[in-house]
């Protein structure tokens, strides 16, 4: 029995490490192809158009870090730490703008900021100046752009952030408030440095989104090394100079990561003990938290849903005709499809690493978040080049044996995007599981195997429904994530498939503002579920959590003051 045991683990490691190897494969790809080609291109590059390319790249990530982490981690201090009216809206609402995919809020702000936009007609006709008579902030600029990512991804930083808060004592800061220091400075001094590692993690998935990003800076104009990948590949027909500017980007992207885990090594978050009751705002302090939980909604979902809204009511058409009905579910297929094969991989990794602690399975979780750290753009031409090889391959081989061709059996499939996005967010899905799995005692484990349930078994029966709940997490984040990706599928999706964010961005590159409007509606209203149903299951999460700190609390005091002894209180179990 526990050498048929010693074998399926061995067997589950083994297709773990094969799978975590599958994602590697782009950036083998892209290795062997670089090293391969001439560096003529890249060469020339360099020495005119390349330093342009890092210096735009360089300075929209640092825009959009300062931004995202000043409206991330102020908003989360808010709705965790004080107490203020429509605290409890706030706390699930600025969730919202994760459903928000950067370039539809772009497409919406330049209509709304634009010369000819409502905005700046509005105020010429108030004031009377006439169009060169007055200065307005060009939105399509790299300013503009760093603006809009910064305001669909700070919630990354909230989520984090407030998670570090929650788990916080109330006697550090409450320690410093003894000792004469405002809230303020309390804050800045005590919580924001207790919540540092959570805060950095955040702030590193918004810069290696920044880096993704395609839809946004390329609708704005704005060179960074995503729209020169793409326009070498596609416009100049230079596949090995857009190979290595990848490869260049992927160095960029890794030394973002590296940074991230030596800041993140030997600290960890303060452990939760008595809950931090909130500081009780009233008057101008209640307005201005008020105030500052708004911004953020509304800058990132309020003000471009509303605008695009607006954009779609003026329009006299069918917003639910056949054609869009079929982008929905293009979408919706694509989406879901890449979800559950990204989930199911996720699962088989975290399972082999909770049966089998050896350094190899270790080693699977920092294999497997390499692809959520490259951007869609790369890892399509990193899948373009072995992909078409194949096909190659193939076709002459069948052609030569039976005289038939075989055409393309993985380039432009559906097949292949699928397999982008379990590349691009496996780590998503993984941190999601193994979340979940974490939560589970291994001596439900123990009890199994002497009840005599193998492993799968063991799994189905007690993993399996203990897991729903992260699943269910992992499924709808993987699920927003790639109803928004933009670049690899615009890439890699087959002739004539279309989705609604390809819709959406070929009518904005043609200035057709106001009909991109409606397919990006239906991307905000498909992504709006699933984020609602987070928002409304990371509210319960909690209330819960509040609550289980509150028993412990209470516990705690109880045994201090000498009326029972520790193992006469029950311990708090989470929900």
């Amino acid at each position: 029995m526990t050498g048929a045991r010693g074998t399926g683990t061995s067997i589950l490691v083994g297709v773990a490490t094969l799978l975590c190897v599958a994602t590697l494969l782009p950036l083998a790809a892209l290795i062997v192809s670089a090293f391969a080609g001439s560096t003529d291109a890249v060469a020339h590059y360099a020495s005119t158009v390349l330093p342009q390319y890092i210096l735009n790249t360089v300075t929209l990530v640092i825009i959009v870090a300062v931004l995202a982490t000043t409206a991330g981690v102020s908003s989360a201090w808010l709705v965790t730490m004080c107490r203020f009216p429509g605290r409890e809206i706030f706390s699930w609402a600025l969730v919202l703008p994760l459903s928000m995919p950067a370039y539809v809020s772009a497409y919406a702000y330049t209509y709304l900021l634009s010369h000819p936009g409502p905005v700046q007609t509005g105020l010429r006709n108030v004031t009377g100046w006439g169009p060169h008579e007055y200065w307005f902030p060009d939105i399509r600029s790299l300013g503009g752009a760093a603006f809009v990512i910064s305001m669909v991804l700070f919630p990354y930083v909230y989520l984090m952030a407030r998670t570090a808060f929650l788990q916080q004592s109330a006697s550090a800061f409450e320690s410093a408030r003894i000792m004469g220091r405002s809230p303020w400075r309390a804050f800045i001094g005590v919580a924001v440095p207790l919540a540092r590692p959570a805060i950095v993690a955040g702030v590193a998935l918004v810069v290696m989104e920044t880096l993704a990003d395609y839809g946004a800076v390329s609708f704005f104009g704005v060179q960074t090394f995503t729209t020169a990948i793409y326009r070498t590949w596609f416009s100049l027909g230079d596949r090995t100079a857009a190979v290595q500017l990848a490869l260049v980007l992927v160095s960029l992207v890794l030394l973002v990561v590296a940074l991230e885990r030596v800041g993140r090594r030997g600290k960890r978050f303060s452990e939760a003990g008595r809950p931090f009751r909130g500081l009780h705002l009233s008057g101008w302090r209640a307005g201005l938290a008020v105030l500052a939980c708004t911004l953020p909604v509304a800058l990132g979902f309020l003000v471009p849903a509303l605008t695009l809204v607006g954009l779609g009511v003026s329009l006299d058409v069918s917003w639910l005709d056949a054609r869009t009905t079929g982008l929905i579910a293009n979408t919706v297929t694509l989406a879901t499809v890449g979800a559950i094969a990204t989930v199911s991989v996720a699962v088989v990794i975290a399972y082999a690493r909770r049966l089998s602690g050896g350094r190899m399975t270790q080693a699977l979780g920092q294999l497997a978040s390499f692809g959520y750290a490259v951007p869609g753009a790369v890892i399509a031409v990193g899948l373009l080049i072995p992909f078409g090889a194949f096909d190659r391959w193939l076709h002459h081989l069948m052609m030569a044996t039976f005289g038939f061709g075989t055409g393309l059996l993985l380039t432009g499939t559906i097949a292949a995007v699928v397999f982008a996005y379990v590349v691009r967010f496996l780590a998503v899905s993984l941190n999601g599981v193994e979340a979940g799995m974490a939560r589970i005692s291994p001596s439900l484990d123990s009890a199994s195997r002497t009840l005599g349930a193998g492993q799968g078994r063991t799994f189905l029966r007690i993993h399996a429904p203990l897991l729903s709940g992260g699943l269910l997490t992992a499924f709808l984040i993987t699920f927003v994530d790639i109803m928004k990706e933009l670049p690899a599928t615009l890439i890699l999706r087959p002739f004539n498939f279309d989705t609604l964010a390809i819709r959406a961005n070929r009518l904005a590159s043609d200035e057709r503002l106001a009909e991109a409007a409606v397919p990006s509606l239906m991307i905000i209203a498909v992504g709006l579920i699933p984020v609602v149903l987070l928002s409304r299951q990371i509210a319960r999460t909690n209330r819960r959590r509040g609550e289980v700190s509150a028993a412990d609390a209470s516990a705690i005091e109880v045994i201090a003051s000498g009326e029972a002894k520790p193992d006469e209180v029950a311990p708090s179990v989470p929900a």
